[in-house]
């Protein structure tokens, strides 16, 4: 028996520029810009230049699945250009601002692309590779006011070349909505391309209640760049429920955010847990400063996320939402929320589980694979590859087929995360492949290492890495960042009686060294291979 319903409605973003724009036209639009002065508009403009630039787009000659590439803070008109581009059927392709010049040469030319909207703050990095790639025409988000240079376009005019009689082309579901390319830690980078189902369906996932939980009535900020894995989808969610946006332009220091929550009374922020490390830090010397909104909740991913600043935030009022997710997965894989169950559970306890990457999200199945090429047992304990599949997790990279080792015969997405699943079903991942330490046959998990001496008082960060051992193939070296009223005042001596206080002797760092910060990637993770090519030629004592 087949169904009664409209099988013939695709899931685009369509419908949701529309409602955005005729249901929350009032609703407020916030950028932080390069001067720090506030730029502040409406989804009902939002929707009127969404819609002009789809239209620019079509009467520059855009035909249906060209790459527009962004070069942009978070900001007013990246929103406009998240929607504007798929809609007109273009592929929006945001590019990481923070990578070589050399990177973004050979991220520009393998997807092709055929447009570039680029701030005007940006346009000395976008002149360092301009030559080397084919951009037919380049556009200038004039966000400090200044002139436009010789041979480039005014965004704004650009957008004045619309007439206002756009018509949506006919988008299928299936067609690609965007592009990002993983940051290239290892080998080339590589891209995804996501359609406007797998988008649609994750800003529904997303929205949920037991994941970010956005409503019309919050106020969200995206600290997660837009050029990184969609900023995480929040552009997208808040869009489709009409919640204010607010966004922090380059200003991603910790005090110029929490200046930026206290003005705005942010409810719902994202980002990496470097950047909360620093507001956490602000807010312990400076208590009262900030009058932040009450419930302020902060979904964190990109790197696992210490118990201590979960423990740190609540203390402020602030409730950390630890998440997992990758580029592959468009983002959102995992959220970890306590089961209604486990409130009356003890802190400690309670605390560990929203430390762990937590449940798959809906539509999202994972399982874990062990060295033998078996499935492994959800008992908490039990280690193998974490690997996924879903609707919005990649099937393939954009013209790579030579990485088709990511995916398993059966359909899988390999994570490259070394993970076990307990028998609730919560997710932990322990460490990446490539970052396990093997001492004398048996592995040790840099990540707990990590999360453990950050839970100490006197350390910001800490990063561990494996150092070549003559003896035990491998042994960790811990690099630690003090805080400010700590320095000289700890010794390595005192972190190694710490750790030992939690794990076996053998898994703990041989040597701890002091370092004024830990190298960290474009998106803000530590930067691991930096760290070991700095101490490779460590010597251990004897």
């Amino acid at each position: 028996m087949r169904s009664t319903m409209m099988d013939h409605y695709p899931l685009t973003l369509v419908p949701i520029l529309e409602r955005a724009g005729k249901l929350f036209g009032k609703v407020e639009i916030v950028s932080n810009l390069p001067d720090k002065t506030l730029h502040r508009h409406t989804y009902a403009d939002f929707y009127r230049r969404a819609r002009a630039l789809a239209e620019a787009l079509h009467r520059a000659g855009l035909k249906k699945g060209d790459r527009v590439a962004t070069l942009m803070w978070n900001h007013y008109a990246h929103l406009e250009a998240y929607f504007g581009i798929p809609v007109a059927g273009g592929v929006l392709h945001t590019l990481n601002l923070r990578l070589h010049p050399d990177d973004l040469t050979y991220i520009v030319t393998h997807a092709d692309d055929r447009f570039l909207i680029v701030d005007d703050v940006l346009l000395p990095l976008y002149e360092k590779f301009k030559d080397r790639v084919k951009i037919e025409r380049v556009f200038v988000v004039p966000l400090t006011g200044k002139p436009i240079p010789e041979g480039y376009e005014n965004y704004e005019d650009f957008l004045k070349t619309a007439m206002g009689d756009f018509q949506y082309p006919a988008l299928d579901e299936h067609d690609t909505l965007g592009m990002c390319y993983t940051s290239g830690t290892t080998g080339k980078p590589k891209g995804v391309a996501y359609s406007h189902r797998a988008v649609v369906l994750h800003s529904f996932a997303a929205g949920l209640a037991g994941a970010m939980g956005l409503t019309q009535h919050d106020v969200a900020l995206p600290v997660v760049p837009m050029f990184h894995a969609n900023a995480w989808g929040v552009p997208f969610v808040a869009t489709m429920v009409g919640t204010k946006q607010v966004f922090p332009g380059p200003h991603l220091d910790p005090q110029s955010l929490l200046d930026l929550f206290e003005k705005e009374q942010v409810t719902f922020a994202a980002g990496v847990p470097t950047i909360w490390l620093g507001a956490q830090q602000l807010l312990e010397k400076n208590p009262g400063r900030w009058k932040l909104a009450p419930g302020l909740r902060l979904t964190v991913g990109g790197a696992p996320t210490p118990e201590a600043l979960i423990r740190s935030m609540d203390r402020h009022g602030i409730e950390i939402i630890h998440a997992w997710g990758m580029t592959e997965t468009t983002p959102l894989g995992s959220v970890s929320r306590l089961k209604s169950y486990m409130l009356d559970w003890p802190e400690d306890k309670k605390y560990a589980y929203r430390a762990k990457q937590g449940l798959p999200s809906p539509f999202v199945e994972a399982r874990i694979m062990t060295d033998s090429g078996e499935e492994g047992a959800w008992d908490g304990q039990t280690m193998g590859e974490l690997q996924v599949r879903g609707p919005w997790v990649a099937a393939s990279y954009y013209n790579n087929p030579d990485a088709t080792d990511r995916w398993t015969e059966d359909g899988w997405f390999k994570t490259g995360d070394v993970a076990c699943i307990d028998p609730e079903g919560y997710i932990e991942i322990r460490d990446r492949t490539k970052d396990l330490i093997k001492s004398g046959g048996e592995w040790i998990s840099s990540v707990d290492l990590e999360n453990t001496l950050m839970a100490h008082p006197a350390v910001a960060e800490a990063a561990v890495v494996a150092i070549p051992h003559p003896k035990w193939q491998e042994r960790p070296l811990a690099a630690v960042v003090l805080k400010e009223e700590y320095h000289g005042k700890v010794t390595p001596e005192e972190l190694q009686e710490f750790l030992g206080r939690k794990f076996a002797k053998w898994w703990i760092p041989d040597a701890i060294v002091f370092v004024d910060e830990v190298p960290k990637t474009s998106v803000g993770k530590f930067q691991k291979t930096k760290l070991r090519e700095q101490f490779k030629d460590w010597k251990w004592n004897e």
